[in-house]
Order: C-alpha cells, then structure tokens, then sequence
C-alpha cells in the first residue's frame, strides 16, 4: 500500500492529469519508503487511482446519505439519477476505464523512473559491471541526469504550489524525493541481487549510469538571460548549463518571472531519455616503498623537454610495469620524497616514494603477494632496487610529503686540496652554524620548476682531516638544498657568490666570509655522497669549470 494521505488526493490528481508518471506523482507526495518505489510504474498507477476512486466514491456516498436524511428527493429526482447513473456506467471516467494507462513519457522525470528501473535494463547495467573484471564486495550507485529535469521539476513544484497552501500543508521543495533518489531505490536491489554485492554510501567501487534527453536541451536556456551570473564558462565542462548552476538560478529566479518564461506544467515530451554508457570506477590503491638507483643514465620520471624524450626508461616506469599488471589498473601517479638527478645514484636505505594505482580492477593482495611483487620489479632491471613495498592509505602518501621543508639530510664530501693543510687550518669549517643561503632555480631544473628564489639553511660543517691534501667534509643541511650549491658555499670562502654574484644563484649571508676566501681558494674536489648519493657529472664539470676560471 502506498503512504498517501486525504490532503494527497487533489495533489495526485493534478499531476496525474499534467503527464506525471506514477514514481514523480510519489516523489512530489513525498513518500520516502523505499519499498513503494520498488513496485512497477504500472502498479503503482493502478494504486493512484484507486486511491482517487475510493474518495470519489466515498464523497458520492455522504453526500448522497446526507440528502436523503434532510431534504429526500423526489420522484422525479429519483428517475434523473437513475439515468444518470446508467450513463455513467454506459461512459466510466477516463481514470478507470483506462487504469492502465500511463503518459507516452513523463513530464518531470523524462521517463527515467518509467522505463529504466525493470530487471531489462538492470541485467544491461550488470553486465557491463561483470565484463569490467572488478574484484569488489559493495558498490555505489552514482546517477547522472540531464540538467533540464531541474527545470521540469521546479515548474511541477509551481503547478501545485497553490494546492498546497489550499490544504494548508507546510511541504517545501526540499521535501520532495529527487529524481536521482527515487531511480536509486527502484533499482539497487535488482542491482545488488544479480551482482551479489551490498550497496553502500562509501562504498570503494562506484557504477555510474547516465541519461541524457536532446529533444529539451533548450529547457535551460531562458535561465541564462534571467540570471545570467548563475553560468560562467569553465574548460573542464562542455556546457554552462550544469545542473549545480542550474540550480543556483532556479534559487535566484522568481516564481513570477519563471512562469512568464516557462510553461506550468511542462510541454509533454515526444521522446525519452537515452542511456548513456554504463562506468565503473574503483577507488585508487597506494603503494609505498624505498627504491634505490644504481644507473647514471635512468631518470626519476620520463625525461621530456619541449616534447621530445631524452632518455628511455625511468625509475618510476620500472616500479610501475609490475605493480600496472598485477593491480590491473588504468594509470598510476608517481610520488617521491624529493628526487635527485638523471646521472645520481641513490644508494644507502633509499628513497621513500609512494605510488597511486588508478582504478585498479584488482585489489586483494595478502602480504605474501606483495613481497612477490617487491621481488619481480627488482628482477626485472639492474638499475633500480625496491624495498619495503606496502600497500598504504591515501593519509600515508599525504604524510610522506608533509614537512620536507623540515626535513634535515646529511652530506659527506672527500676534498683534495692543491696546497698542504693542517687540521688547523680545517677549525674555520666547524664555526660556521645555521648559515642562510638564498638559493636561486638552477638552469637544469627549469623546464619543471618556477624561476624563484628559495631560502634555504645550512645547518652545521665538520672536516674530519685525512693527510696533507685530503679531508672528508660532513655537512647536515635542509630538505631542498642543491648538492651543487654547497660545493660552493664551501668553495671559495664557501659561498661562490661572494665571487661571482647572482650568475650562482646564490646571496651572501655573511661578511664574515669574505674574510675567509682565500683560505679556500685551491680547493677542488673528487666525488660527492649524500647519504649514499654521488654528485652528478654535471655538476662535478660545473665545479671543475669554475674551479679552473678562479685559478
């Protein structure tokens, strides 16, 4: 039995009359049980007028006891009602001689609610879901509607308005059951039985269905005169007249303005909405992990400048290929703490990185599996290693990129001196704490980074002395400093600009440091590690080059 009440009646009857189907004439009722929806658009109609018949009869009924008891009619009143009911028998009202009948296509829904909520276009739906190849345990239903039905809906809400306040019943717009609700209830547990899948508001795995309707695409268009701030065009959409700003106008139009420039109730349509293609979507999956770098020639990311690739291959690439398979996912973003040069290694514990599998059809893997992956991406190349491989959460790949400002990481350096040192002559290094350096985008790093000036913080400088021309330079720095840019903070009393200015990307900090150039002017240096890094060749030829034109 349907929930509808006596103040409902001229209300059902009003919509019924202006081509609303049965699911749209329950929306506006607003019925919330889901299970009325759930009954063929057929049934229902057939409830609705029975439900208009039994008050047609019943105001017959008293009205015609009330007669009898105070003023009994005649006998010539007793023939004309006899006539008269004969030929109403002979010529029934529309209503119930045709209680089957529907209108060709709704007015409000555009035949969303009437012809695709049956088990023909749920097995449709459910077969596109099966052939995806998704491994999933609950699912969300994600509806899609044409922006007009908003339009359509609004000049019902109108159409009935006045019969509220008649009955004097307190219903606003919000009350009524949405479009996109009440296709929801009609179909998902079809939905769920025959995938055999729970719905769930949250759940990971999302099916969306979409309808569009090109016979009243224009429904919208007088709102971009009436208000014409609500549609502002964006790149990402191929039309102004979203549904969210067609909305917002509907909110900001008058009711007087909206019935001089739009029919109430709406034109009946002379088609249906057409389905669009049925997607599924899986919510991403995180992977994280430490990877080392053994290749001179491998890039973190592909290495693409003004559209041409430089190099084949790359760390991320590597990482990816097994990971893409066994997820069997659409695409992957790849996420580092920091990142070092194409011709770096990266040794010691390795890098943390974290990598997001987008729209995976895949996503059980006990422990055991992921370590088999761990060790498939290690035997695929020698120029990368992983360890550690995890599945992690999406707040897990957040917080490996909180802080790297923060962050402190630790140099080591071995420096050949031309002239004979002392470890007196080292003391200088350790007194220098906390320098500010105001380090300027260097040239190599342009095609991927802004122009700007980033200050950043050497934290602390030891020598430990080996002989007369050798010592090992130990250095703890801040998250972002450029290995190349300490070798010249220390090269040339150990800020390169102090000799050269902005060409080193570089602001002194110090006066102090002046005095201190030529203690260091002969020096040069052999190989650079960070952590388990050497620096790049690039920039060991940057430093010879410049140690060559101070000399």
């Amino acid at each position: 039995m349907l929930s509808l009440k006596e103040k409902d009646r001229p209300i059902v009857r009003k919509l019924l009359d202006a081509g609303c189907c049965a699911r749209c004439v329950l929306r506006f009722c607003c019925v919330g049980k889901y299970a009325s929806y759930q009954n063929s658009c057929q049934d229902i109609n057939k409830e609705l007028l029975a439900f208009l018949s039994q008050a047609d009869s019943g105001q017959s009924h008293d009205a015609s006891g009330q007669d009898q008891a105070d003023n009994p009619p005649c006998k010539k009143m007793k023939l004309e009602s006899v006539r008269a009911g004969e030929e109403a028998s002979a010529e029934p009202p529309a209503l119930e001689a045709q209680p089957d009948a529907q209108p060709a296509t709704c007015v409000t829904c555009l035949g969303v609610l009437q012809d695709f909520c049956h088990q023909s276009f749920v097995t449709q739906v459910c077969e596109v879901v099966k052939k995806g190849g998704y491994q999933f345990d609950s699912l969300l239903l994600a509806v899609s509607l044409p922006a007009q039905l908003s339009v359509r809906e609004h000049s019902c809400w109108l159409h009935i308005k006045k019969e509220l306040r008649e009955k004097s019943m307190c219903v606003d717009k919000e009350d009524v059951v949405q479009v996109k609700d009440a296709f929801k209830w009609a179909i998902q547990a079809l939905v769920g039985r025959e995938l055999g899948a729970s719905m769930l508001f949250n759940s990971a795995f999302e099916v969306s269905i979409g309808f569009t309707h090109a016979e009243t695409d224009g429904d919208c268009h007088f709102l971009a005169t009436a208000c014409s701030d609500c549609f502002k065009p964006a790149k990402n959409k191929a039309s102004v007249f979203t549904r969210m700003a067609v909305v917002k106008a509907l909110e900001k139009i008058s009711d007087e303005e909206f019935l001089r420039q739009y029919p109430c109730p709406p034109a009946r349509p002379a088609t249906k909405c057409t389905p669009l293609e049925t997607t599924c979507l899986h919510s991403s999956v995180f992977i994280a992990g430490r990877y080392n770098k053994f290749s001179r020639e491998l890039p973190q990311t592909p290495w693409v400048i003004d559209g041409e690739r430089r190099m084949e291959g790359s760390v991320e690439e590597l990482i990816a290929a097994p990971l893409l398979s066994s997820f069997r996912a659409d695409a992957f973003n790849f996420s580092s703490s920091g990142r070092e040069d194409v011709d770096v290694r990266t040794l010691g514990n390795g890098r943390p990185f974290a990598m997001e599998l987008v729209n995976p059809h895949r996503v059980r893997h006990t422990k055991a599996e992921v370590r088999q992956l761990q060790e498939t991406i290690n035997a695929s190349s020698d120029k990368i290693r992983v360890r550690d491989l995890q599945i992690v959460t999406r707040e897990a790949m957040g917080r490996m990129k909180e802080g790297e400002e923060e962050k402190t990481k630790s140099y080591s350096a071995l420096i050949w001196t031309k002239k004979a040192i002392t470890k007196a002559d080292l003391d200088v290094i350790g007194n220098i704490k906390e320098l500010k350096i105001d380090q300027k985008t260097p040239l190599r790093v342009l095609h991927r980074r802004p122009l700007a000036v980033r200050q950043r913080t050497i934290h602390s400088m030891s020598a430990s002395y080996l002989d007369t021309h050798h010592f090992t330079l130990l250095l703890r720095t801040q998250a972002g400093t450029y290995p190349y840019t300490q070798l010249q903070i220390i090269h040339v009393a150990t800020l390169k600009s102090l000799c050269t200015g902005t060409s080193a990307g570089l602001s002194p900090t110090s006066a102090d440091l002046w005095r201190r150039r030529r203690t260091f002017w002969s020096w040069t240096w052999s190989r650079w590690t960070w952590t388990g890094l050497l620096l790049s060749q690039s920039e060991e030829a940057e430093v010879a080059t410049l140690w060559r034109s101070e000399n």
